[in-house]
C-alpha cells in the first residue's frame, strides 16, 4: 500500500510541476502577436493548441532540469555534481522500482502457495484412483516426494536451474553449484539481489513448486506395484538434477531459449518431463498383476471417485497460480491485465477439456466416464500451459478440447501397448503437454513449429535417457517392484503396516 501511495504522490507532484512550469510568457507573446481565435465548436482553436504545444514539457525534460539544478547547486557548494544528479534520479524512480519489486514478489508468493495446493490435489486424485489397499501408500509418497523436492531443490536444483549467465558448459550446464542463498533479513533496496525483478525468496518458493509438481506426476503412474524407497530415491534424482538441468536450457537462459523454444509455464519443461519419466518407469516396472490377462484389459476401478473429483478441482484451482504466476511480473497495468487474461484462458481450457472428454466417452462408450472427464479437464490445463497468454478465450477452449480428446484415445492406446498407467498421467501430462507445446505458434507469432518440435525432442530424449538410467540402477541395486504377495495384499499393509480404511477392510 505504501508503494502505491508513493506512486500516486509522485504522479501528482509531476502533474502539478508540469502545470506550474508552463511558460506563461510564451502564451502572452502569442496573444499579442495575433488575436485569439474563438474556440471551434468541436474543440480548442489552433492558437490554443499551439500555445499548449509550446508550453508542454516532457517528464524526462523536467527530471533532467531538476537533476541539472541539483548538480549546479553541488558545484556552487564545492560538492560532487554527479552524485547530486544521481541522487535526484534515484529519488524520482525509486518508488516505481520498489513498486515493481514488491508487487512481483507478492505475485510469486500468492501463486506459489496456489501451486503448493496442487500437491494436495495430486494426493487426493491418486488416493481416489488407486484401489483401497494402496491408498495410504499414495498419500505417503505424495507427502514424502514434496518434502524431498523442497530439500534437494534447495541443495542442488535451484542454482543448477538458474546459473544467471555463469555456465560451465555454455547454455548447457550451470557453473553455479551449492545450496540456494536468500537475501539478508531486512534487506534494503540497494542490497537486494535484483531490485528490478523480485525477492530471491519469492522466486525460489515459486520455482520449487514447479519442481515438486514434476515428481507428483510420476507417483500416480507407478502406483500399486513400486516399492516406497526406490521411488523416493528416484524423486531425489529427478528434483535435484534431471528437472533443473533441462529447465535451465529454457528458463535459465540456455540453448533452448537461444533457439527460440517457447514454453510459457511448462507444458514441456514441467509436465512432459514428469510424463517421460513416468513412461520410462512404467515400461521398466511392468504392469500390475492381472491387468492384462488372456488378451484382455481388466479394469481395476479406483476406491473413491469423490476424492478423485476433489483432487481435480484442487488442481484446477492451483493451476491459476501455475500459469498466472508465470507472467513473472505485476508492476504495470499491462502485467496485471495479462495475469487476468491468463487466468481466464486457463479456466476455459480446463472446461473445454472436460466437456470434450464427456461428449467423446458418451459417443464411444454410450456412457459418460467420470475418470475420463476428470483427466480431460487436467489435459486441457496441461495443453494451455505452454501458451496461456496469447490465445483468445475461444482458441483457449479449443486447445483444451483437443487435450481432452487426446486423453480419451490415449488411455486405451496405452492399454493396447500393455503400458499400465494407474491414474492416466501419461496421456494427461506427456501427450497433452506435447500437443500444447506444438500449438503455441497458432496464437504466438514469435514461436515457430520447428523450434517447438526441437524443444520437445531434446527434452524427451534427455529425460528418457536420464530417468531410464536412474530407474535401471535402482532396479539393479535394490529392485523397483514389490513381491507378488505384497502386491496382491496391497502396499498399505505390506510396506506401511496400516490401512486408509481399516473399518471397511475388516467389514
Amino acid at each position: 500500500m505504501k508503494a502505491i501511495k508513493l506512486l500516486m504522490a509522485s504522479g501528482a507532484i509531476a502533474l502539478f510541476a508540469s502545470l506550474a512550469s508552463a511558460p506563461v510568457a510564451i502564451a502572452q507573446e502569442t496573444a499579442t502577436e495575433e488575436p485569439a481565435a474563438e474556440a471551434a465548436a468541436d474543440g480548442p482553436s489552433a492558437a490554443a493548441l499551439a500555445a499548449a504545444d509550446a508550453a508542454y514539457v516532457s517528464p524526462e525534460e523536467m527530471l533532467k532540469a531538476k537533476a541539472a539544478a541539483a548538480a549546479q547547486a553541488a558545484i556552487d557548494e564545492g560538492e560532487d555534481p554527479a552524485e547530486a544528479a544521481a541522487g535526484v534520479m534515484s529519488a524520482t524512480y525509486q518508488p516505481f522500482i520498489n513498486g515493481d519489486f514488491i508487487l512481483t514478489s507478492f505475485l510469486f508468493l500468492v501463486a506459489g502457495f496456489l501451486v503448493f495446493w496442487m500437491a494436495a490435489g495430486f494426493a487426493m486424485l491418486e488416493a481416489g484412483l488407486v484401489r483401497q489397499k494402496n491408498v495410504t501408500m499414495q498419500l505417503t509418497k505424495n507427502v514424502a516426494l514434496f518434502s524431498l523436492a523442497a530439500i534437494f531443490y534447495y541443495l542442488i536444483g535451484y542454482n543448477l536451474m538458474y546459473p544467471l549467465g555463469t555456465w560451465s558448459v555454455d547454455g548447457v550446464f550451470s557453473g553455479v553449484w551449492g545450496p540456494g542463498v536468500l537475501e539478508a533479513v531486512g534487506v534494503s533496496a540497494a542490497d537486494a539481489d535484483d531490485i528490478g525483478y523480485a525477492s530471491t525468496g519469492s522466486d525460489f518458493f515459486f520455482q520449487l513448486m514447479f519442481c515438486a509438481t514434476t515428481a507428483s506426476i510420476v507417483s500416480g503412474t507407478l502406483a500399486e506395484r513400486i516399492k516406497l524407497w526406490p521411488f523416493l530415491l528416484f524423486t531425489i534424482a529427478l528434483t535435484a538434477v534431471i528437472y533443473p538441468l533441462q529447465a535451465s536450457w529454457k528458463w535459465g537462459g540456455g540453448f533452448l531459449d537461444a533457439a527460440n523454444f517457447q514454453d510459457f509455464a511448462g507444458s514441456t519443461v514441467v509436465h512432459s518431463v514428469g510424463g517421460w519419466a513416468a513412461l520410462t518407469g512404467a515400461i521398466i516396472l511392468g504392469a500390475r498383476i492381472g491387468k492384462y490377462k488372456d488378451g484382455r484389459v481388466h479394469p481395476m476401478p479406483g476406491s473413491n471417485l469423490t476424492l478423485a473429483t476433489l483432487g481435480t478441482f484442487i488442481l484446477w484451482l492451483g493451476w491459476f497460480g501455475f500459469n498466472g504466476g508465470s507472467q513473472l511480473a505485476m508492476g504495470t497495468v499491462g502485467d496485471v491485465a495479462d495475469v487476468s487474461r491468463i487466468f481466464s484462458n486457463t479456466n476455459t481450457a480446463a472446461a473445454g477439456g472436460a466437456i470434450a472428454a464427456l461428449v467423446m466417452t458418451q459417443i464411444l462408450y454410450k456412457k459418460v466416464d467420470l475418470t475420463m472427464v476428470l483427466n480431460g479437464a487436467l489435459a486441457g490445463l496441461v495443453s494451455i500451459t505452454a501458451e496461456p497468454l496469447t490465445p483468445s478465450l475461444g482458441m483457449a477452449t479449443l486447445i483444451g478440447m483437443v487435450g481432452g480428446i487426446i486423453v480419451v484415445f490415449a488411455v486405451p492406446f496405452l492399454d493396447k501397448l500393455k503400458i499400465d498407467d494407474v491414474v492416466g498421467a501419461i496421456p494427461v501430462h506427456l501427450m497433452a503437454g506435447i500437443w500444447g507445446t506444438i500449438a503455441v505458434p497458432i496464437t504466438n507469432g514469435d514461436a515457430s513449429f520447428g523450434a517447438q518440435l526441437y524443444g520437445i525432442v531434446v527434452v524427451g530424449i534427455f529425460t528418457v535417457i536420464a530417468s531410464g538410467l536412474v530407474w535401471f540402477i535402482l532396479n539393479l541395486v535394490m529392485g523397483l517392484r514389490c513381491s507378488e504377495e505384497d502386491e496382491i495384499n496391497g502396499l498399505d499393509t505390506s510396506e506401511l503396516g496400516m490401512e486408509a480404511y481399516p473399518e471397511f477392510a475388516k467389514g
